[in-house]
């Protein structure tokens, strides 16, 4: 997906659900109807999927990394980032 391709979601405060599937063969992020599937390459240790997830996440919304935040879902494939203000 470009660069701000998922712009259209960004609400501040707003909360994002995401389906992730880390050792993926490639990194991308997949909008279909409502929900949000994210590939990584990253494998799921020591927090490496989730930083990888959170990085691709933010180019494809168009925003610094530094606004989404995990609020919940560490260790599992289904995860909620909350866009900051």
């Amino acid at each position: 997906m470009e660069k701000g391709g998922l712009a259209h979601l960004v609400v501040e405060g707003g909360e994002l659900a995401v389906r992730v599937t880390p050792k993926a063969s490639r990194n991308a992020v997949e909008a279909s109807g409502e929900e949000l599937r994210v590939y990584v390459t990253a494998v799921p240790e020591g927090g490496k999927a989730n930083a990888a997830v959170q990085k691709l996440l933010a180019k494809a919304l168009g925003v610094p990394k530094s606004r989404l935040e995990l609020v919940r879902g560490a260790t599992s494939r289904d995860k909620v980032f909350r866009l900051a203000g």
